[in-house]
């Protein structure tokens, strides 16, 4: 007794598609969306190191001024305030969380 192997091919029809006309172009693909969560982590970061230099008193007093006025005058006394905070406010500079200092909230 022979027993008979049958393949799937044998059967299911073998259906080939027809090839389109030639090849695609690759379209360039696009840099992936920011995530929401990483753009807010940026932000908490930068904040955080404003606040930072909000608590520096090498740099003045920051009570009544923005900070980047407090960094204008700290760099005028020669007190060689962080040139990454300068940049950092000058590239947020219409942001009023950026702009205003740590104690702006409260009243004088």
């Amino acid at each position: 007794m022979t027993t008979k192997h049958r393949l799937i091919t044998d059967s299911f029809k073998v259906v080939k598609k027809a090839k389109r006309g030639g090849r695609r172009e690759k379209r360039p693909t696009s840099p992936p969306p920011q995530k929401e969560a990483e753009t807010e982590t940026v932000r908490e970061e930068e904040l955080q190191k404003l606040r930072q230099f909000d608590l520096d008193w090498r740099f003045g007093p920051c009570t009544g001024i923005t900070r980047l006025q407090r960094w204008e005058r700290a760099k005028l006394h020669g007190l060689n305030p962080p040139e990454e905070i300068r940049y950092l406010l000058l590239q947020t500079h219409t942001d009023p969380d950026y702009k205003l200092s740590l104690w702006s909230e409260y009243p004088l």
